[in-house]
């Protein structure tokens, strides 16, 4: 008989992991204290000064699954940072088309990021750019951009509350499809790292250890998931 996916063989054989699909619909994004701004400027495009804006915010904070939802509702292509130098401006910035540049603080070619905000407002389109500070304070030496830049609208995403932890560690659960209890919710949410990207981590890590042992997802796990975490760290400094 077939073995369903994850679950342990026996012996010292290791469960299959067959990786994960996030989800990055509107629907699937938890709105929260600090993203709420956030979320109502997306919401109001395309009624934007200039029609082009910026989201910040610290890693793991949700710039990357707002961009793919605005992309989804825009029809914009999302480009990322470090390949808009070899992207052909003149297609992306097409009369009424919509840009996502992903990173955007990243941008090594100062020029390419100049020219397509200034391009994407003569052919009235919509830019949106991600990084993660507002963009006046992005390290930029060209000086045209940097006025350019400092003048852009900004939404600001801050780090997750109490209740967006807990909301957010059982949705990224859920997106690997496994169901946890609320005491092992709140176990790991007053012992971790508090922002999205160590939430994550976590998960995926607690996910791996129950996979290659073949057990639920218990406290038990969830303690010794977290002392193998912190072993690891404690083997890198």
């Amino acid at each position: 008989m077939a073995m369903p996916p994850g679950k342990a063989l026996g012996g010292n054989q290791l469960a299959l992991d067959l990786g994960t699909r996030p989800a990055l619909g509107r629907a699937d994004f938890i709105v929260g204290s600090g993203n709420a701004d956030a979320v109502a400027w997306l919401d109001r495009w395309p009624d934007w000064p200039g029609r082009i804006l910026a989201l910040a915010g610290p890693p793991g904070c949700g710039k990357t699954h707002l961009a793919h939802v605005w992309q989804a509702r825009s029809g914009a292509r999302l480009v990322q940072a470090d390949s808009l130098w070899a992207e052909d401006l003149a297609v992306l910035t097409a009369e009424g088309a919509a840009v996502v540049i992903d990173d955007a603080d990243r941008c090594t070619v100062p020029e390419a990021l100049f020219h397509l905000i200034n391009r994407v407002r003569e052919a009235s389109g919509s830019l949106l750019l991600t990084g993660v500070e507002a963009p006046a304070r992005w390290p930029v030496t060209l000086p045209d951009l940097a006025s350019r830049l400092k003048a852009l609208p900004v939404a600001m995403l801050g780090p997750p509350d109490d209740a967006l932890l807990e909301t957010l560690m059982v949705k990224l659960f859920a997106d690997r499809q496994i169901r946890v209890g609320a005491g092992v919710i709140g176990f790991l949410a007053s012992r971790v790292e508090r922002s999205a990207a160590a939430i994550g981590d976590v998960v995926e890590a607690l996910d791996a250890v129950s996979l290659t042992e073949g057990r639920a997802i218990s406290l038990a796990l969830a303690r010794k998931t977290l002392d193998l975490i912190a072993a690891g760290r404690a083997g890198q400094s």
